[in-house]
């Protein structure tokens, strides 16, 4: 069961990089917020937890934070970008 999580994880984490290539599409490339290197460390965090065994609920939770995280960057880019 709990590697139903990290493969939805996982997936869902491509679709939010997917996302952030295909709106981001640009001659030069853009540094990253820092919103979206917190969202990063944060799913590092729940990986390297997961791989130690230190704790589901914490692991789970960081790649949570994580995503909405990158969620939220994500959201702000595109209203910026239509004003």
């Amino acid at each position: 069961m709990p590697g139903i999580y990290i493969i939805i994880s996982i997936i869902v984490l491509a679709v939010i990089a997917i996302l952030a290539i295909y709106t981001g599409i640009s001659k030069r490339p853009k540094r990253l917020s820092k919103l979206a290197m917190f969202a990063f460390l944060f799913v590092f965090f729940g990986i390297i937890s997961v791989a130690t065994d230190q704790g589901r609920l914490i692991s789970y939770s960081f790649m949570g934070v994580g995503v909405f995280l990158a969620v939220i960057d994500i959201i702000k880019s595109l209203k910026s970008k239509q004003s």
